[in-house]
């Protein structure tokens, strides 16, 4: 019951509350951030490099996607 007395328990009320607001704060900030997932320029490269499309290609829709 020594671990009871003292400053522990408020300073682990502390640490808890604090890394849960952390954790929170970067899951929300993860899944509003719509440009990691939706990225056009992103997907394309990823096309390019799996060899889906060829380079012609790439540089056709990257062209159509700047206007």
């Amino acid at each position: 019951m020594h671990f009871m007395n003292g400053f522990w328990p408020p300073l682990l009320m502390v640490i808890f509350w604090g890394a849960l607001l952390i954790l929170g704060f970067l899951l929300i900030s993860n899944y509003l951030d719509e440009s990691k997932r939706n990225d056009p320029y992103k997907i394309l490269k990823e096309r390019l490099a799996k060899g889906e499309i060829t380079e012609e290609e790439y540089e056709r829709i990257k062209s159509t996607l700047k206007d």
